[in-house]
């Protein structure tokens, strides 16, 4: 291609042009390095040409045009040297763009905002708000709102509280409150940093809003678990003149899949079909992520199968559904599917899959998502070293996962909450709270997922005061607010330790409505005791929360059979057959040569039953020889001549 005709080219093209082939840039930059006194472009022009080299990252282009520059009479332009600042600092060149900034003999609030931003994208936020607050400095250089929202687009993080406040002042004394794009940055910042309240007041406080404020507000709500508000202020929008967008359904969908509420789900996935925009990728994923938290893997699976495209995130989150529902079969049949048709596995796929490891999943399976893993390079990935670790802890093997723990050059909160739970789910409580302390010692902030193994850490061995101590640091030393599991850990504990009434008033005094969790876990608790008075009470709130389930029915059977209550006990099981319920079967499994064998009672399906209860027999005869009594209290089946 003649480059003069490229040039020529470009004068006639619109100066909002924001894409070049690669080969008109080449052409350029061969231009400005030969015959850079023969070319003439306008301010206009030069500064478009710039923008485009900056966002496509061509960063010999800015160089050619800055060369050409220097080689020409000074100019005193500051466009022109802001764009060239641009450049420099979009392609990541700090140092040199550090330069061009302090040889400028001109600077305004364009300057530093370029700078700033500049050390920003780079990660090196001090250095940024260094500059800012020279800039603030400065008598002549007034920062504006695009300083503003440069400033606020880094305050992620409950660190970053203060600054957002320190900077919403200085929004106020400059006059910039009423401005549009500066409360949308504010809203986000503030739900960025954990300051709900905050945030809310801003959006309550602006006059004109557009659609940007109401999504920060959505997806801010539901980001910080404020689902149900979130829904609320989307129904407000929906009343309202401003119409939605992708990103606002976004958010909306993340509510939903907060709240679990399936059926307003199906409203927006209405909606969205209605408007059209069901095939985005994003809000199909979102779609399917919706569904499969709320119990919906066969809509999220018809979503998947009929989408016209396919992305990592997609596949993840559908990994991740099938793990959520328990269906962990079919979550392995994909994921093997992928792979064998030479979709491109990513970290993030392996994290998923790793997560529907349970007791009943094979142990080679997961070795040989391992050998994937060291295959692709993904040993160094948080997440998925975070999955090996739960993985092989959920296998029953815990020196795997301390291999894999201790091998980790980079450990986040996620990596100590699976190890803690590791040791927890092993019954080495000890060991739990020793790596607890380590964890904070790495100055690692713990999570509401932390205090879950701690305090199931603490149930296991009956440390009540050390549990009790965990609980109420929750929230007092970091703003952690407990959920229902919390609570459930909490009776768990009090009533593994005989403290039944204890954890009968600690769910009497909770402000939440006790739910399925609690009860369940008194009632465990009785029946561990064998405490019949305290277990009728216990079943009769379960029978209400769960009013289809045979549990209550079962564990009162068992708390009777421990005391030899044979009435009662018979007069619970008739009872539930009566509301025709049954026992749900329980099952045994062991994997040999690669594959799991299941079992349950009495079973006579297998295709070696025979051989399998003949050595069943002979182990029995060998435990009656020493000594051997069988413990009969809890055999639930209902003998009719039983007395």
């Amino acid at each position: 291609m003649n480059g003069t005709w490229v040039f020529r080219k470009l004068l006639t093209t619109t100066t909002t042009c924001n894409n070049l082939p690669s080969s008109w840039l080449l052409s350029l930059t061969s231009i400005f390095s030969s015959s850079p006194n023969n070319l003439i472009l306008n301010q206009q022009q030069l500064c478009s040409l710039l923008s485009i080299s900056a966002k496509q990252s061509y960063f010999n282009l800015g160089l050619s045009v800055h060369a050409t520059l220097i080689k020409a009479p000074p100019v005193d332009n500051l466009p022109i040297w802001n764009s060239l600042l641009f450049v420099y600092s979009k392609c990541r060149s700090l140092n040199d763009a550090c330069k061009l900034f302090d040889e400028m003999s001109l600077r305004d609030s364009v300057s530093w905002n370029t700078i700033i931003s500049g050390f920003f994208r780079k990660g090196f936020i001090n250095d940024g708000f260094g500059y800012f607050k020279v800039m603030y400095g400065c008598s002549d250089d007034r920062f504006d709102r695009g300083t503003i929202t440069t400033l606020f687009s880094v305050c992620e993080g409950f660190e970053f509280l203060n600054v957002c406040k320190m900077i919403h002042t200085l929004v106020i004394l400059h006059g910039y409150e009423l401005e549009i794009s500066v409360g949308n940055a504010l809203i986000t910042a503030y739900f960025g940093s954990g300051c709900f309240s905050s945030g809310r007041r801003v959006f309550e406080e602006m006059i004109d809003r557009n659609v940007v404020t109401w999504t920060a507000m959505i997806s801010g709500l539901a980001q910080n678990r404020y689902c149900e508000e979130s829904l609320n202020v989307f129904v407000e929008m929906r009343r309202g003149l401003v119409s939605p967008n992708i990103l606002t359904y976004l958010g909306a969908l993340m509510a939903c899949s907060g709240l679990q509420v399936l059926k307003v789900g199906c409203q927006i996935h209405g909606l969205v079909l209605k408007l059209g925009m069901h095939l985005d990728l994003h809000l199909e994923s979102a779609l399917m992520d919706m569904y499969s938290k709320c119990g919906g893997m066969k809509e999220a699976w018809e979503i998947f199968e009929s989408a016209q495209a396919l992305d990592e995130v997609s596949m993840t989150v559908i990994l991740a559904g099938f793990a959520q529902n328990g269906c962990e079969e079919e979550a392995v049949q994909v994921f093997v599917r992928m792979v064998k048709e030479g979709i491109e596995i990513d970290p993030n796929m392996v994290s998923a899959v790793l997560g529907v490891f349970g007791g009943d999943t094979s142990l080679a399976f997961g070795k040989q998502i391992q050998s994937l893993v060291v295959k692709k390079g993904f040993g160094s990935n948080q997440f998925v070293s975070n999955g090996l670790i739960n993985m092989y802890s959920k296998c029953g093997e815990l020196e795997e996962s301390i291999k894999f723990f201790e091998k980790m050059v980079s450990k986040n909160s996620v990596s100590w909450n699976s190890m803690i739970a590791a040791y927890a789910r092993h019954g080495n409580a000890y060991k739990a709270l020793q790596i607890y302390e380590e964890m904070r010692q790495e100055g690692i902030k713990p999570t509401d997922v932390t205090f879950l193994s701690l305090l199931h850490a603490c149930s296991h061995v009956g440390l009540v005061s050390k549990g009790m101590e965990f609980f109420e640091s929750m929230e007092k030393d970091y703003g952690i607010v407990p959920r229902k599991e919390h609570y459930a850990c909490v009776v768990d504990m009090l009533g593994r330790k005989g403290l039944l009434n204890e954890a009968k008033s600690f769910i009497e005094g909770l402000l939440v409505k006790p739910d399925v969790q609690l009860w369940q876990a008194l009632l465990g608790a009785c029946s561990f005791h064998g405490n019949s008075d305290m277990g009728k009470y216990a079943a009769t709130q379960l029978s209400l929360a769960i009013p289809d389930s045979p549990v209550p029915y079962i564990l009162m059977a068992n708390i009777y059979s421990s005391k030899g209550k044979w009435k009662e006990r018979a007069e619970t099981i008739r009872t539930m057959k009566n509301v025709r319920m049954a026992k749900d079967t329980g099952t045994s499994w062991i994997e040999m040569d690669k594959r799991v064998h299941s079992f349950v009672v009495d079973d006579r399906m297998h295709p070696q039953t025979e051989a399998i209860f003949g050595v069943l027999l002979v182990l029995f005869r060998h435990l009656t020889d020493e000594g051997y009594v069988p413990d009969k209290r809890f055999i639930l089946r209902h003998w009719e001549d039983e007395k």
